[in-house]
């Protein structure tokens, strides 16, 4: 005579479900958020297109300019020009707290005075940056064709602080 009731061994028990393994989990995790960071990365103001006006008979192209900045699309690089350890990190803070889009602190090469830099379109920004850490509006150039700091030539506003911004 068999015994009716199922073994636990030969299949699932009534009731159980399916369970993966942390390898499996741990996989979904890692693909959800590298998916979401590509996203995020994606979104760039840099990519508006160009407007044209029509004023009479006369038609010019010009970089559209917002009213308006919005500082959490501003990608900001804040690099230390100076000796003083950790500069740039304090001024990315103070940017960051004041929600622009602020990148990791890092070194840029050594100026005596500070020195902001911009892309096309975000000279607004760069001068709203350059008013909210106190330096002036003659510090601020365009970047064009110059790389002031590894890898920043893609961001919209690139600040070298100077040995005019360390405290004193």
């Amino acid at each position: 005579m068999s015994d009716p009731t199922p073994s636990p061994r030969g299949g699932h028990a009534s009731g159980s479900h399916y369970q993966p393994s942390l390898a499996v989990v741990l996989i979904i995790i890692v693909l959800f958020v590298g998916g979401t960071f590509l996203m995020v990365r994606a979104i760039s103001p840099a990519s508006s297109s160009p407007t044209t006006t029509t004023t009479l008979a006369t038609t010019s192209t010009t970089a559209p300019q917002s009213a308006r900045v919005i500082k959490s699309r501003t990608r900001v690089q804040v690099a230390n020009g100076t000796n003083v350890p950790n500069l740039a990190a304090v001024f990315t803070q103070k940017l960051m707290t004041q929600d622009w889009d602020t990148l990791p602190p890092g070194n840029g090469p050594h100026e005596a005075m500070t020195i902001i830099y911009y892309n096309p379109g975000s000279l607004k920004a760069a001068q709203e940056i350059a008013t909210t850490i106190k330096v002036s509006l003659s510090a601020i150039h365009p970047l064009g064709h110059l790389t002031s700091v590894a890898g920043a030539s893609g961001d919209d506003v690139i600040v070298i602080l100077g040995n005019n911004s360390a405290p004193k």
